[in-house]
């Protein structure tokens, strides 16, 4: 089984301080927490005694590329505060990933930023959301860029935007499991919008199974859109107890 965690840009829009988040998170079942933009804007020693008090385990952080390359030392001494070993790249555009020339230009820039953070002992993932599924030259474009990268790049696979993207996230777990320490367990229509986790077109079971098999160390639940993010919230400890 996976270790159990949320991503807190599922909680941005809750009018409380992060650190009050976090017991909330903590009460509510949850091991693990990653980090998104709103932790920039905390008291970062209220935040630290809120994980220490809880025992919750800073997971990763979505950090973007542009501040490894062009701030990597304030930018891990931030999150390192935090307890954090682990940056997830959470968006590259379109344009990324529209060509095979593209795609290696892509897997070059996050295999070059995952060594230099690796020498600081920082993992590094990309996170994927459906435009990595446009097809190039008959291939997914994610997993050209899992072929074209190395290690010590990692992927957090999200579940239900690969499921969006007319990908099978089971088929890439399978493949690139090894390189998939973390997978975001999300639903949606086809239509992108975000739904409750088995509301939308992910196949749930099948890819809970399939993380249980493949080893991954923690499944984080994550919600673009709630109407209730504090019931959405509670709602994913029990989603994640099949991962």
């Amino acid at each position: 089984m996976a270790h159990s965690a949320i991503q807190l840009y599922t909680l941005r829009n809750v009018d409380e301080p992060l650190e009050t988040l976090l017991r909330e998170v903590g009460d509510a079942g949850y091991e693990g927490v990653e980090f998104a933009q709103r932790v920039h804007e905390a008291d970062l020693d209220a935040v630290t005694a809120a994980l220490d008090e809880t025992g919750l385990e800073t997971v990763s952080a979505h950090v973007g590329l542009g501040a490894i390359e062009d701030n990597l030392d304030d930018t891990v001494e931030f999150y390192r505060a935090l307890g954090c070993d682990r940056f997830v790249v959470p968006w590259l555009d379109a344009e990324r990933f529209e060509s095979e020339a593209a795609v290696r230009e892509t897997a070059t820039r996050l295999t070059e930023a995952a060594e230099t953070l690796a020498d600081r002992g920082i993992d590094l993932c990309y996170h994927n959301h459906d435009h990595e599924y446009e097809l190039v030259d008959g291939t997914p474009a994610l997993e050209l860029l899992a072929e074209h990268s190395d290690a010590p790049l990692g992927f957090e696979v999200d579940l239900g935007w690969v499921t969006v993207g007319g990908g099978d996230p089971v088929s890439f777990l399978e493949q690139w499991g090894d390189r998939v320490p973390l997978v975001h367990v999300s639903d949606a229509e086809a239509d992108r919008t975000p739904r409750e986790v088995g509301d939308g077109v992910l196949d749930v079971e099948r890819c809970a199974k399939a993380v249980r098999e493949s080893d991954i160390e923690w499944a984080i639940y994550e919600h673009d859109e709630p109407e209730d993010p504090m019931a959405s919230m509670r709602g994913g400890v029990d989603v994640l107890e099949q991962f």
